[in-house]
């Protein structure tokens, strides 16, 4: 697809996603919304980026000249919006954001009616519709089908009490010290004051969001941030969100940054232990590491694993009655709760997890050790297709005979390759790691 990533469509603003691409986007969507339109209503909310104020107009005259009345309802996190979409009873929602990318990205994602992503189908159908012009031009509507747009300021309420019914009634966060930072994003208001309103002493930080300061040098991408707050407060926990706060990461009471897939593994048997797992199985991503899946299958849990991408991750769950998974990337998903990863939702279980486990947090989310694992990001100017670089099928045979896994491919939303090595000689990792970074360099 032309438009659509892993994650919606995603850009710099006012270049790959500019205000005339963003109008013709919106018409095409509201389109392919109305075919099973029963409001005609569709929420849309956005980050805190300056470029979100274009996109949001952009989409409002988009949807209204095919006939949508929309509802803003201003900064909200990623996962508010797949909320508040069902909640309000709106054919779909749409979040503008562009994650944990720079400020000067930004991003569109749609949500279905019951609030979830949608398929690479859905979208393919869509990316048709922005296609055909003529088709686009004759579907505006004129007089009174021209829909109208208002804003809501008063719906981060019914959000805030959402997560806060997903904390076990028989616990509180009394006592707690918690250093939040909410990377100037999407939940610097949300984050502090659900964590505030359930007992908890919190320091926030990175909670004034300017426009450009998203992400910058802040929240789940610099977590070691946090440690150092940590620390210095003498707080119990960190928990670092990204730009639309549907990343999680989390720092121990000692400053150390938590890896993704042991706070996987510690969850999901924290949730076997309750008898909240169904099927006895949980998903990650083929990036996870294998001390993972090893570490489950001790606790005859299965791992199921899908291609990276909340998404990807979120249907895989479904197609096998999954109700709980994740990415090491932070991107935790227990679907009992949300409807896609979402932060604060998953902080709360972490929390709720460590004070059932009357452990400090450097106990109770250091189940197991992994296996040395590298990850290399390149930037690439074009992106030729894998399988036609001469050479690379023969090294990549060569890396696992070692011994080695590997995975290489490129990102979704940016113009990277991503490569990952893992074993459990760490030098033998590094060396090869060498010789395919030269090698991508070389013909890259």
């Amino acid at each position: 697809m032309k438009l659509f990533g892993t994650d919606g469509v995603r850009g710099k603003a006012g270049d790959f996603l500019d205000a005339i691409t963003t109008i013709k986007l919106a018409m095409a969507a509201g389109i392919y919304f109305r075919k099973h339109s029963t409001t005609n209503k569709i929420l849309v909310g956005k980050d805190t980026r300056r470029s979100g104020y274009m996109i949001e107009n952009a989409l409002v005259s988009g949807l209204t000249a095919v006939g949508y009345d929309v509802i803003q309802i201003g900064p909200m996190p990623t996962p508010a919006i797949a909320y508040l979409t069902e909640s309000m009873r709106c054919d779909a929602g749409i979040m503008i954001s562009a994650s944990h990318n720079p400020y000067d990205d930004n991003g569109i994602k749609f949500f279905d009616n019951h609030g979830n992503k949608l398929s690479s189908n859905c979208e393919k159908e869509i990316e048709k519709i922005f296609f055909d012009e003529e088709y686009l031009n004759s579907q505006q509507k004129t007089g009174k089908e021209i829909g109208s747009s208002k804003r809501i300021d008063d719906v981060i309420g019914r959000y805030i009490v959402s997560i806060k019914s997903s904390f076990p009634k028989d616990l509180t966060l009394h006592g707690l010290r918690i250093v939040l930072d909410c990377a100037n994003g999407a939940a610097y208001k949300v984050g502090p004051t659900i964590l505030e309103e359930l007992g908890a002493e919190v320091i926030t930080i990175n909670n004034k969001p300017n426009g450009f300061n998203i992400n910058d040098d802040c929240g789940a991408l610099h977590p070691k941030n946090v440690g150092k707050y940590v620390l210095e407060t003498r707080a119990d926990i960190g928990i670092a969100l990204d730009g639309d706060a549907d990343r999680l990461v989390v720092i121990d009471e000692k400053g150390e940054v938590v890896p993704g897939d042991k706070l996987i593994g510690a969850l999901c048997t924290y949730l076997s232990n309750q008898e909240l797992l169904e099927t006895n199985a949980c998903v990650a991503t083929v990036m996870s590491n294998q001390a993972l899946e090893d570490y489950l299958k001790d606790h005859k849990i299965e791992l199921k694993r899908s291609d990276v991408g909340d998404k990807y991750v979120l249907e895989c769950m479904k197609d096998s009655c999954i109700n709980f998974g994740g990415e090491q990337s932070g991107h935790i998903i227990f679907s009992d709760v949300a409807k896609t990863g979402d932060g604060l939702a998953s902080a709360l279980q972490v929390l709720a997890m460590i004070l059932k486990s009357k452990k400090k947090a450097s106990e109770a989310l250091n189940p197991f050790e992994l296996y040395p694992q590298v990850l290399k990001n390149l930037v690439v100017s074009e992106k030729k297709p894998l399988d036609e670089l001469e050479g690379l099928k023969e090294l990549q045979e060569e890396i696992k005979s070692m011994g080695i896994r590997d995975l290489i491919r490129y990102s979704g939303t940016e113009k990277k390759l991503r490569i990952l090595l893992e074993g459990k000689d760490k030098k033998l990792v590094d060396e090869y790691m060498e010789k395919l970074v030269s090698f991508f360099k070389d013909r890259l």
